[in-house]
């Protein structure tokens, strides 16, 4: 989109819930998105999941967060309108958004579908488009994206258990994915049964691979094995039950966000075994270095996916009915929704159902 092209078309006028500084208190906001330009399409929005990093983001704790935000990141929502370069979408149909709305489209990452990993990437709800607009998030009524950085959303798939699917889903798929842990005779272990993790859970097994949940809360194994199908459970601080698993695992991806110890982890793997991180805690982990050189061991991290990638992910998720567990929630729970999330106590997902409960009467500044 170029700067000419969007100044020649209005700005689309947009209502959602924003915070307004770093106590992350969220209250409705009038704002305007970018005029829909040529390559352009405009979602209604449906649904928008409620992802841990937009507590980060609302609260300022990882980046400089540009006041006021919109957060939202897990989208999905009917086009109601396509610029006239448009090929993937008709009007409407289902769309989904993920974490990037932007990319530079010319470097080695954007030329191998790997926009994810562009040096200029442009985060969905944080930062500025080319023509110097906000970007602003899916909490909120629409939104105005480039038609490369959405995914199609196959008709009857349940849109409220797919929005998550743009983040928790693509986080998890991308790196089982890529490091080869998706093939039937891998014994894959999950650390976490949250978002993230479950989902680990869901896609390896859809794949037909071992899995092993490793979880700090005993009373989750019920629901890893019986519901979610995992083929056994470990409790991450029984020395017993880690000791005789020692060296069985050929991966581990690790989805936890709180700071938590690596070595009993690296202990999991067989020799060249692959952890992977993605769960992303604040604080640093210690690295003990000897265990990874004496089982040439591999430690990596991975974040969401590209956009082919994505469209893969959920082709393969509507094929396979793989869909997270969510509650629903109306728009003006978010701030309960986010406390909550923030204290581990959703099970594994929130979603506004953006489209039945926001209300664009509310009172609102600019």
């Amino acid at each position: 989109m170029t700067k000419a092209a969007s100044e020649a078309k209005p700005p689309v006028n947009a209502y959602g819930w924003a915070a307004r500084d770093s106590s992350g208190v969220l209250s409705p906001f009038h704002f305007t998105r970018r005029a829909n330009s040529d390559d352009d399409i405009t979602v209604k929005i449906l649904y928008c999941g409620i992802c841990h990093g937009d507590i980060h983001l609302v609260k300022n704790k990882i980046w400089p967060t540009l006041y006021p935000t919109v957060p939202g990141h897990e989208i999905v929502g009917q086009v109601t309108r396509i610029g006239k370069n448009v090929t993937k979408f008709r009007v409407g149909d289902i769309a989904g958004v993920g974490c990037i709305v932007g990319s530079c489209g010319s470097c080695d990452n954007c030329k191998q579908d790997l926009e994810n990993y562009c040096p200029k990437m442009l985060w969905t709800f944080q930062g500025q488009h080319e023509d110097g607009t906000r970007a602003f998030g899916g909490y909120s009524d629409n939104m105005v994206v480039e038609e490369r950085y959405a995914v199609l959303i196959p008709n009857g798939f349940a849109l409220a258990g797919t929005a998550p699917l743009l983040c928790a889903g693509i986080t998890v798929y991308s790196p089982l994915k890529h490091f080869g842990l998706l093939k039937p005779d891998t014994h894959l272990g999950v650390v976490g049964l949250g978002g993230l993790g479950h989902m680990a859970v869901k896609f390896a097994k859809a794949f037909g691979v071992k899995v092993t949940v490793v979880s700090s809360s005993p009373s989750k194994q019920k629901e890893a094995v019986e519901r979610l199908g995992a083929d056994s459970f470990l409790v991450s601080h029984d020395q017993e039950q880690l000791e005789a698993a020692m060296g069985t695992m050929d991966g581990i991806i690790d989805t936890v966000s709180a700071s938590h110890p690596l070595l009993p982890l690296i202990g999991l793997l067989k020799t060249s075994g692959k952890l992977i991180l993605v769960g992303a805690p604040i604080e640093p982990p210690e690295l003990p270095v000897f265990p990874i050189i004496m089982g040439r061991k591999l430690i990596a991290g991975s974040a969401m996916g590209g956009i082919k990638e994505t469209q893969e992910m959920i082709d393969f998720a509507a094929k396979h009915n793989v869909t997270v567990d969510v509650e629903v929630v109306p728009m003006d729970y978010v701030n309960t929704a986010l406390d909550r999330l923030d204290k581990g106590d959703v099970k594994y997902r929130f979603v506004i159902d953006v489209a039945n409960t926001i209300n664009n009467h509310d009172e609102a500044s600019p």
